[in-house]
């Protein structure tokens, strides 16, 4: 199912939230919208999952215009599109089953066709022994599950994940966005996933939008946008993965440095395995203060990442920079207090 946004406007009272979005989001994809807190990512999801209307602008799924229907179509459009939350949303009155039953119930499925379901799902989702179980009993990562599940009861097409691991721990995380990843596979869904981390974007996305203050400032393969973040914004997000001074990060990228560094080189794929700093060394009379580095996988894709700082004749350095960019390596710089 593709989704088209065309310059979508919502505003409350004096909050402009969602300002002139138009984004093309490819059927059977995952598909990542990041932005800090206030950005207008709750908004927009609503917008694009027909909860709420814009107040201008159009969606569309597959090419038919969806934010226009009557409420009655747009109900049963409703219908198959699938939603996960930060919180779960769960029901503590029935059992983990009973959950996944729910959205069948309201369709009115025969209960043959809901108990066979219901088994299928809790299979797919890891979780097969724990039909009975009272909700209160199951583990954050489990509830999620169970969530996931029942977002997949009625057979969707789109799913919309909102903050979906903001509130697991890194290892169950990870866990969740593998499943997510294996059932869009299995099911060829289009999944959009609305967070505020960038590991998330990283570790499961194809494709991304940065929202600040309600527009869409960059958007691209997560490929692309991690090797030439092209905002402020992201280079914001991106931060986290690549500047921080902890000794050993998950991202594997080893900061053993506290002094602040101008440069970051980020390198893809063969460029990971070349030794252009050694050739540029030898090239160039300069010299690289390595404060850290680290290679991470996004995708399929390697990247590695340098913090350092270059120094020599001015000449020299931007000789050597040029140099380094020929290579295909991307160089970024940032003013930093020593």
């Amino acid at each position: 199912m593709q989704i088209e946004l065309k310059n979508l406007v919502r505003t409350y009272e004096t909050v402009h939230a969602v300002q002139d979005v138009s984004l093309s989001i490819p059927s059977n994809r995952i598909f990542g919208i990041i932005g800090l807190s206030g950005a207008g990512k709750s908004t927009l999801v609503r917008l694009v999952s027909l909860l709420e209307k814009p107040d201008s602008g159009e969606v569309f799924y597959d090419g038919q215009r969806v934010d226009d229907l009557p409420e009655k179509e747009i109900i049963n459009r409703r219908r198959h599109i699938g939603m996960i939350f930060q919180n779960f949303n769960l029901f503590s009155s029935r059992t983990a089953g009973r959950n996944i039953a729910y959205p069948m119930e309201i369709c009115r499925y025969p209960k043959e066709k809901i108990k066979a379901r219901v088994a299928e799902l809790l299979e797919l989702v890891g979780l097969a022994d724990r039909a009975d179980a009272p909700i209160s009993t199951l583990s954050g990562g489990q509830k999620q599950r169970i969530a996931i599940a029942r977002a997949l009861a009625c057979e969707p097409d789109i799913l919309f994940c909102d903050e979906a691991t903001s509130a697991l721990d890194p290892k169950t995380t990870q866990q969740i966005l593998a499943l997510i990843k294996d059932i869009q596979k299995k099911m060829n869904l289009t999944v959009v996933m609305i967070t505020h981390q960038m590991e998330v974007v990283r570790d499961a996305c194809d494709y991304v939008a940065v929202l600040s203050e309600g527009r869409v400032v960059e958007q691209g393969t997560v490929k692309d946008i991690f090797a030439n973040p092209k905002t402020n914004v992201t280079r914001e997000f991106m931060s986290h993965l690549t500047t921080n001074t902890q000794s050993v990060r998950e991202d594997g990228v080893v900061i053993w440095s506290d002094v602040p560094a101008h440069y970051t080189l980020r390198f893809l794929n063969d460029r990971v395995e070349t030794p252009v700093i050694s050739d540029i060394i030898r090239e160039f009379d300069v010299v690289f203060n390595i404060s850290g580095a680290g290679i991470q996988k996004v995708g399929d894709t390697k990247m590695g990442t340098m913090v350092c700082d270059i120094t020599g004749s001015p000449e020299a350095v931007n000789a050597a920079l040029d140099a380094i960019r020929e290579r295909g390596v991307t160089v970024e710089y940032e003013e930093v207090e020593k």
